[in-house]
């Protein structure tokens, strides 16, 4: 029988079973592999190799038993290159390859590593039809799949697990989830039709979307709390910065555009990871934080200066209504924040050293400003991400 379903022989079922190696999904998970073994510091690159083939070997039986369910089985997609006999045969030859690396790693790794690399399998083997239909499961998958990359690329090298490989692998997982939930909203409505639960499609797409951008702003600050703790090297934030700027883009555009973006950002995204924790481009000279004290009596003023500079660009930007919004919400809070205010620095709460020392009504003048800059930064953002602008706000 044969194996391609478009022409016949050797070279016809080598181009069918090449069709399945997708660089665009493949390459994290292999890339992340080696990455968790960069991150154990000096590494076997031949362990490191035999995990990465272990990644490799599950992503492609997820993409050959995704293309026989969706074509021969469910009838979804209008082609693909092998026959069921192919299909099957293919399964049954990257499972053996995945045991193979299995069994290498058994003997050159440790029986962690193995116990991490298994489930990989398992979930590129069960995305269909058992994970695709469930708006938990086919969010979930892959990223969860390179999140084992990581941590079983580490383990092969150590033999355990340290919290810098657990905290990126959930940084990981949280972010490519957000990726996750974008990419799928592109099938929104042929999802929607055959009763297919994304989460695009449990949620509806607006919220889907809001769920994505929450989850890519919580696995892109994560970084920076690992650096400041020392998990991380205290170049890592810039891999979130970098990932950031693609990211602001891609929201606002349309669920194909969006995720050709993120796809290409996440790459950049562990690209600066790795610099940061192979090369630790800051760790010779350390890290030196600029002093703003240089400013005397005047440093915390500076301060909310800058803040409240913020604040008023990011009201402005929404607009007038938005303007009168916040003032009429400071001035509302402004007096129960005086008393407040009043009180903690009467019974000695905290003392403000950085400051010009002028008084009035009984407390510095710094603090005056700051209660009106924090809520009125904090509106800033509400309006940015929630107002309407003038039109949509006006009564």
């Amino acid at each position: 029988m044969a194996i391609a379903r478009h022409g016949h022989g050797p070279a016809a079922a080598a181009r069918a079973y090449a069709s399945q190696v997708h660089p665009v999904f493949m390459l994290p998970p292999v890339a992340t592999a080696l990455f968790g073994a960069a991150l154990a510091g000096d590494f076997d690159p031949t362990v490191a190799l035999v995990y990465a083939g272990a990644a490799f070997f599950a992503v492609y039986t997820a993409h050959v038993k995704d293309g026989y369910i969706d074509f021969h089985r469910r009838g979804e997609d209008d082609d693909h290159p092998m026959t069921e006999r192919g299909c099957r045969l293919g399964l049954a030859g990257a499972t053996i390859c995945f045991l193979g690396c299995l069994a290498a790693l058994a003997v050159t790794a440790t029986p962690l590593a193995v116990a991490i690399a298994a489930p990989m399998w398992a979930i590129g083997y069960l995305h269909a039809p058992q994970f695709d239909t469930n708006p938990v499961t086919t969010t979930l998958g892959y990223p969860v799949g390179i999140g084992l990359c990581l941590l079983g690329g580490y383990a092969a090298q150590t033999g355990s697990l340290g919290v810098a490989p657990v905290a990126l692998a959930v940084v990981f997982v949280v972010t490519l989830s957000g990726v996750k939930v974008i990419d799928d909203a592109q099938d929104y409505e042929y999802d929607r039709a055959i009763g297919k639960r994304t989460v695009a499609v449990a949620l509806g797409p607006a919220r889907a979307r809001t769920l994505a951008v929450t989850a890519l702003a919580v696995g892109l600050f994560f970084v920076v709390p690992l650096a400041v703790t020392g998990v991380l090297p205290a170049s890592a934030p810039a891999a979130s910065i970098a990932f950031g700027a693609v990211a602001a883009i891609a929201v606002h555009k349309g669920p194909t555009v969006a995720t050709m973006l993120l796809v290409r950002g996440a790459y950049l995204f562990l690209a600066g990871l790795l610099v940061a924790v192979f090369f630790r481009p800051l760790a010779a000279g350390g890290v030196v934080l600029p002093d703003v004290t240089v400013l005397g009596p005047y440093t915390y003023l500076a301060t909310e200066v800058l803040f409240g500079a913020a604040a008023g660009a990011l009201l402005a930007r929404v607009g007038r209504a938005a303007l009168w919004r916040a003032a009429r919400t400071v001035a509302a809070v402004y007096p129960v924040a005086y008393v407040w205010d009043w009180y903690t620095l009467e019974v000695g709460v905290f003392s403000i050293p950085m400051r010009t020392g002028i008084e009035v009504l009984g407390i510095p003048l710094e603090e005056h400003l700051f209660m009106i800059v924090v809520p009125a930064l904090v509106l800033g953002v509400h309006e940015t991400l929630h107002g309407d602008g003038d039109d949509g706000a006006a009564e």
